[in-house]
């Protein structure tokens, strides 16, 4: 939850309304309401050649292409043709542009079709939607680990999923839950398997961790691994290794 100053919000140098996150001195965090239900158009000035739309495009455009690294208002601004302090009446800070960014590519995510009644086949195809998603945007994964206040698009995927788990019976915050539960773990197996398939790019260390494993399995210490590693191998593709494990994660929830 957000907390709010008792002597009333802060209000950043750019006059764009920002909370404190609770536990935090200092720390500004984005005001939800500012954010997603006022004006997305600034309040003073002549009239801007760009949008709040235009400078989010630009910003996915970066991250997909360079990494969250990349992403600050001087370089957005570049990107669409504008001076950086220009850009501060739509987003007065990087977390305020990832706020935006996190939604703007959420709005990609479907969210229309009457759930089947079958919960836990639903629940798999939107963590399968979820992973192409974030394998469209690595750096996604990165940007979810922060809280956000879900905007418009976010509210919409999440309307679909809570639909989803209506037949199991759970109370509003269990199946909240669940969402986020799916959620983490779709953005972990994400960013290893993004991590794993750089790693394919450098054969010789993919070499060289099998030797060190031969070794600590034939050590004769460790008998549990041995025996795991010893097993047959089963399926090693993206797709097949990411269904296994969500398989095993939704079919065991226990929605008693």
């Amino acid at each position: 939850m957000l907390g709010w100053d008792p002597q009333g919000p802060a209000r950043s140098r750019e006059g764009v309304r920002t909370v404190p996150r609770t536990g935090e001195t200092g720390a500004p965090g984005v005001d939800p309401e500012q954010l997603w239900l006022g004006s997305a158009k600034p309040r003073r000035g002549r009239k801007p050649s760009f949008s709040r739309e235009a400078i989010t495009a630009a910003a996915v455009a970066l991250a997909d292409a360079e990494g969250l690294e990349a992403v600050t208002i001087r370089r957005v601004a570049a990107e669409v043709g504008a001076g950086a302090m220009s850009l501060y009446s739509y987003a007065p800070d990087k977390e305020t542009l990832l706020e935006l960014m996190v939604d703007h590519v959420s709005g990609e995510l479907p969210t229309a079709g009457a759930p089947a009644g079958d919960w836990r086949a639903e629940l798999k195809a939107i963590a399968h939607l979820q992973r192409a998603h974030m394998l469209r945007h690595p750096w996604l994964p990165a940007a979810l680990a922060a809280r956000r206040v879900p905007g418009p698009h976010t509210l919409a995927f999440l309307e679909r999923a809570l639909a989803a788990l209506r037949p199991t019976g759970l109370d509003g915050a269990a199946k909240l839950e669940v969402f986020a539960q799916l959620t983490a773990f779709v953005a972990g197996h994400v960013t290893h398997e993004i991590a794993a398939a750089a790693a394919l790019r450098s054969p010789d260390r993919l070499a060289a961790e099998a030797r060190y494993l031969a070794a600590v399995a034939a050590d004769g210490r460790h008998p549990e691994l041995a025996e795991a590693l010893a097993a047959p191998g089963r399926p090693l593709t993206p797709e097949a290794t990411f269904t296994r494990f969500l398989n095993r994660l939704v079919d065991g929830l226990d929605t008693a």
